[in-house]
């Protein structure tokens, strides 16, 4: 499969490959902050071969005090992706409902757990039903996979890290310039950011169809934010690691390597001692 820096694939190409065999493993993440359940989407139709896969109990943990989106033990992400036919030698592709805000934390996951090979669909299900292609409610029974799930291939920060790349590189913070400058925030208890954080909301990576900005395009924004290239220390973060998942894709089809601070904001909070700003 082809894309951007081999890490989109549009659904052109996709629909391609699905007519191979075996084709790419497809993965559909659809969820949406405070509801309907992802899973009701997925019933109602999805792309040909998909399995739905859940945020909240496969791409991350309980919520605690390490963040409402935590890494999932291996164990569980092992089985689940086994469940779903993801073998190690064998592409898969990850899509939700539009910009990749959800799927960009399925390949984030996948590629954190050692997977080489994943992809994220650009433009998602609605670029799909732009392009006139089919779609199903049939719940495929894919053949159990082989996939190992061995921890570590993406960087990550703490809190302490974090803390430490807002101070001595950039540390992008993915959410809405409202939650950003403390003026509203729906979902923790407290408002605001990381002292020294940057405001870099996802929506700034993505078309107005929910295709990603090119390359160019991208690099271009980060630069203007301060990314200046692979000598400064980039990370990111969001609410709940969801989202800055997003800002970590984006900034690789720029060609800039970023960590991502999984317990993000949810996590950070969590420790009243912690210092927060508010404002621009």
């Amino acid at each position: 499969m082809t894309g951007a820096g081999d890490l989109l694939v549009s659904v052109r190409s996709l629909a391609a490959d699905l007519a191979n065999d075996p084709g790419p493993v497809l993965l559909d993440v659809r969820w949406q902050l405070g509801g309907p359940p992802g899973i009701d989407s997925y019933r109602r139709g999805h792309l040909p071969t998909a399995v739905f896969t859940d945020l909240d109990r496969v791409l991350a943990g309980p919520p605690g005090p390490g963040g409402r989106h935590p890494l999932p033990e291996p164990a569980i992400f092992q089985a689940a992706m086994r469940a779903a036919g993801v073998r190690q030698d064998r592409a898969v592709v990850v899509y939700d409902d539009g910009d990749a805000t959800i799927a960009a934390r399925g390949w984030w996951t996948l590629r954190y757990y050692g997977h080489q090979n994943v992809q994220v669909l650009d433009g998602g299900y609605q670029a799909w039903l732009r392009a006139g292609l089919a779609v199903t409610q049939a719940e495929p029974g894919p053949a159990p996979g082989d996939f190992t799930a061995r921890p570590g291939h993406m960087p990550v920060l703490d809190a302490a890290g974090a803390q430490a790349t807002a101070l001595t590189g950039r540390l992008l913070d993915a959410r809405s310039g409202e939650r950003y400058r403390g003026e509203t925030e729906p979902v923790d208890s407290v408002a605001g950011h990381i002292p020294g954080a940057v405001s870099a909301p996802t929506a700034g990576n993505v078309n107005a169809d929910g295709t990603f900005a090119s390359a160019a395009e991208l690099a271009a924004r980060f630069a203007a934010l301060g990314v200046t290239g692979v000598g400064t220390g980039v990370g990111a973060y969001c609410g709940s690691g969801v989202t800055a998942a997003h800002e970590v894709l984006a900034l690789a089809l720029a060609g800039v390597p970023a960590a991502l601070y999984v317990g993000s904001w949810s996590n950070w909070v969590a420790d009243p001692a912690r210092p927060i700003a508010t404002g621009d």
